[in-house]
């Protein structure tokens, strides 16, 4: 069965393997090493200097842990969103009690840099900006470069929804001045769902130190008090962190640069691929991200038949759009364990099932 949707992503034997060792203290030495081994490299693959933690969390938990260690309520906050997942940082934020100034943009098309621009200088209050590099909804992936410079420029806090593209597109932390990066284990990481891991810049520990918003178990304070001890504040899923510590051997192994320009392959592989089906991006093609590729499904594709004839007829397991996109497009997920093999069975499959999943 090829597991083809933006996460869970398929794992390596080795992370399998691994995952089947025996439990240990998670308050003795041995998961000291690893968590120290682990954080190390995590570093390296984020591109940091800063503080990295590891949570024991959904992405959603690292999105939540990112806005409560910075904000208080009734902070203002500027919200960059333009799909499903950049609304749901936004929803979060607010939920905790910040104001929110919602630029929503047309979903399919990117972060508009100028619109962003004006939204800045409007209001000098915001204090720190939401932003998603890479909107798994839409297939789109943000120019946080571009938009971390327009953030510096207002001398706010960025705080980055990574969950799709870290380890897998290029995003330097210290370089682009990022202040939270948030990713997850499911995705790039080649393990499966159940960490989040965050990055803290020293502007965010600054902002820390005023944030007001409630945080108990999120709390980054915690994390680095007990990761001083070789620990985490709450119980790891300690599975997964030996699957964590195998797959990013694997990654560092690769090269960063090298599993880069292979997601630039495999994305292109998969764009080039459907287009050769006579079907069209969701996205323009200048934006669509290297990890998940978003289709078209014309009126005539009938998208849960194909989902479904895709899974029962040819082991391929795609997913369809997500809230107002459901029905109107679906995804191929191209992140983490994945070549160009891959994406050419997926090919052949589709050519197979689209024409038996024709409406009427």
């Amino acid at each position: 069965m090829q597991l083809r949707i933006p996460g869970p992503t398929p794992c390596p034997p080795q992370a399998l393997e691994a995952m089947g060792r025996q439990m240990i203290n998670h308050r003795g030495p041995e998961f000291g090493k690893i968590l120290s081994a682990i954080t190390r490299k995590l570093k390296q693959v984020f591109q940091t200097k800063g503080d990295v933690f590891v949570l024991t969390a959904s992405g959603t938990g690292g999105l939540e842990a990112a806005v409560v260690n910075t904000l208080s309520p009734g902070d203002k906050v500027l919200s960059l969103a333009n799909g499903a997942f950049g609304e749901r940082f936004a929803d979060i934020a607010e939920e905790y009690g910040a104001q929110l100034t919602r630029l929503n943009f047309e979903w399919g098309k990117p972060i508009a840099l100028d619109a962003a621009e004006k939204a800045l200088k409007a209001d000098a209050d915001i204090k720190a900006v939401l932003a998603t590099h890479n909107e798994t909804s839409t297939g789109v992936t943000n120019d946080i470069r571009e938009i971390s410079a327009l953030v510096k420029k207002s001398d706010k806090l960025l705080l980055v929804d990574a969950i799709s593209s870290l380890g897998c597109i290029n995003l330097p932390t210290d370089d682009w001045n990022c202040d939270i990066v948030v990713t997850a284990s499911q995705k790039g990481w080649m393990v499966p769902p159940g960490l989040a891991m965050v990055s803290i810049s020293e502007r965010a520990w600054q902002a820390y130190a005023k944030a007001k918003m409630p945080r108990y178990y999120w709390d980054f304070a915690k994390a680095k008090d007990f990761f001083q001890k070789g620990q985490t504040p709450w119980t790891p899923a300690i599975s997964i962190f030996y699957a964590l510590d195998v797959t990013l051997d694997l990654m560092l192994g690769e090269g960063l640069d090298n599993v880069f320009a292979r997601h630039v392959r495999v994305g292109q592989a998969a764009r080039n691929g459907v287009k050769s089906l006579g079907l069209s991006l969701f996205p323009d093609e200048k934006y669509a991200s290297n990890t998940v590729t978003a289709i078209n499904a014309t009126d005539k594709i009938d998208v849960p038949k194909l989902i479904q004839l895709l899974r029962e007829e040819y082991q391929v397991i795609l997913a369809g759009g997500q809230q107002k996109l459901s029905g109107k497009i679906f995804r191929i997920g191209h992140l983490g364990l994945v070549y160009e093999k891959d994406i050419k069975s997926i090919l052949e499959a589709l050519s197979k099932a689209i024409p038996q999943a024709k409406k009427g």
